[in-house]
């Protein structure tokens, strides 16, 4: 009872998974976020879930947003630094990390929807190790 108490300005949060094979270049993570209970301010962070097996210290994720009702689109490209400068991994985790992105604060209308499309931008076609992505979106 205590952690939802703590937690009333998360208004959505949920994780995909992506194939044990690895994610694809063209295989898109898709979220639905709403109906918005009430007007105001969001912010959105998107959550990877990475394993050992990730090769590389950083990923470019593109984040497409679009709102239901005018069909505004927004499109932000991540960059993600996954490791330090000493090769540490820089989320939180043992053998498997997780890392929270900040994207820009939208301002939303009660009753309003938002799809928000995930896909990988590196020069590899397929990406092993990543086995979660995640939405959270929080009111300001």
């Amino acid at each position: 009872m205590l952690l939802t108490a703590c937690n009333k300005r998360t208004v959505y949060y949920h994780y995909e998974h992506t194939p044990l094979t690895g994610w694809e270049r063209n295989d898109t993570i898709s979220f639905v976020v709403g109906p918005i209970g009430e007007d105001g301010l969001y912010e959105e962070e998107v959550g990877l879930r990475i394993t050992g097996e990730y090769p590389f210290m950083g990923l470019n994720m593109i984040v497409e947003q679009q709102l239901a009702s005018t069909q505004e689109k927004h499109c932000d490209t991540l960059v993600c630094d996954l490791v330090n400068d000493h090769g540490t991994a820089k989320g939180a985790g043992v053998s498997q990390y997780q890392y929270m992105f900040r994207l820009p604060t939208l301002e939303l209308q009660a009753g309003e929807k938002l799809f928000v499309a995930i896909r990988h931008d590196m020069k590899r076609e397929i990406l092993p190790g990543i086995s979660d992505i995640g939405v959270k979106v929080s009111r300001k």
